[in-house]
């Protein structure tokens, strides 16, 4: 693993930017064909170089297309392969996998990747989500049954597709590939975990499908990133500390955990002493889902508090979450703008003081 940061306190991003309006008229309704499309436009290229430009100025050092060629963090997979079909149930996550899965276009986010390296000369990300994730979002026992008998065959059949995305990433030059995986990191709410007949049956399942889409992997930084959910202005959805999950996180075998403590509801900061000592640690230290806007002061303080757990030389910024997981988000990008600005302005004055 890699244990010490190239850039000491390096500022960056999870994953996703706030989509303008424009951008999010770009795409299509659902993905699919027609969205690879758009996502491959010479239009959609200028919105994630804006995207691109908007991070440089605010003075980050590690930046992501903003995930704007996507609807949506986890529906990548709708643009990887056939299979899907807008969700049939109100209130799920916007599509449903309702015949075998078939790959259309293998290798996009190592196209994400090259694109995004092209327009930057700063340490870069690309992300993917995990097959559990996919699996709880994705899988419905009426709807998807004919294709996939059980929650678990759909997530084994994600397994290679995701694991020949990631190797096809890691040959691209991309710094980090990051694995999303919130389903696993809302277990550590009690609440949560009281709607599964066997919580530690979920999270061991979790850890396994992930480590086998990584195995084997080398050439680039492997992160896994956890979180409560984000929903924008209302907050997120579960509370807790991370110490129900801290040794199935241990033995998912990546480079960095990247996780959320700007948020009241995750708990002691000293559980990061417990990570693996030769793990680096993407610390959320900015607020992304509410209106304040966190001063360089408050964000310094945060990573102050975690030093007193973690060696410094381990630690790096970044906000809480994706500022909008999905296409609707309803975060402003000004807003981010600023938070992002402020995190920069933090990765500064902790550099001047401690490198």
């Amino acid at each position: 693993m890699k244990t010490t940061n190239k850039i000491p306190f390096a500022a960056g991003v999870v994953g996703s930017l706030p989509r303008p309006r424009a951008v999010q008229d770009i795409l299509p309704d659902q993905p699919g064909a027609e969205s690879l499309e758009a996502a491959r436009s010479e239009r959609m290229d200028r919105a994630a170089a804006y995207a691109v430009t908007l991070q440089e100025v605010a003075g980050l050092d590690l930046v992501t297309d903003g995930e704007w060629r996507r609807h949506s963090y986890t529906n990548i997979i709708a643009d990887i392969a056939d299979g899907f079909t807008e969700d049939l149930r109100p209130g799920r996550w916007g599509i449903t996998v309702t015949e075998p899965m078939q790959v259309r276009s293998t290798g996009l986010a190592a196209e994400e990747a090259r694109r995004l390296l092209e327009t930057t000369d700063r340490m870069t990300k690309v992300c993917l989500p995990s097959p559990y994730l996919l699996g709880e979002r994705l899988w419905d026992k009426e709807w998807s049954s004919r294709a996939y008998p059980t929650r678990e065959s759909f997530i084994d059949a994600l397994v290679p597709i995701l694991h020949e995305e990631l190797v096809q990433l890691s040959g691209t030059g991309v710094t980090v590939a990051q694995i999303d995986e919130p389903h696993l990191c809302v277990l550590v709410d009690p609440d949560v975990r009281s709607t599964f007949d066997d919580p530690n049956y979920e999270m061991d399942l979790a850890a396994a499908k992930i480590n086998e889409v990584i195995e084997g992997v080398d050439g680039v930084q492997i992160a896994l990133h956890v979180c409560r959910r984000n929903w924008g202005r209302q907050g997120w959805g579960a509370k807790g500390g991370y110490e129900p999950i801290l040794d199935t996180m241990k033995r998912i075998s990546v480079d960095q955990y990247v996780i959320e403590f700007a948020i009241p509801d995750a708990g002691d900061v000293a559980a990061l002493k417990e990570l693996p000592e030769d793990a680096l640690i993407g610390l959320g230290s900015v607020e992304c889902r509410l209106e304040h806007i966190d001063t360089p002061s408050e964000i310094v303080a945060r990573v102050e508090e975690a030093m007193k757990h973690v060696a410094p030389e381990r630690l790096s910024l970044n906000p809480d979450c994706g500022f909008a997981p999905g296409k609707a988000s309803d975060i402003p990008l000004e807003e981010a703008y600023l938070k992002l600005r402020n995190e920069a302005e933090a990765a500064r004055l902790l550099r001047e003081k401690y490198s």
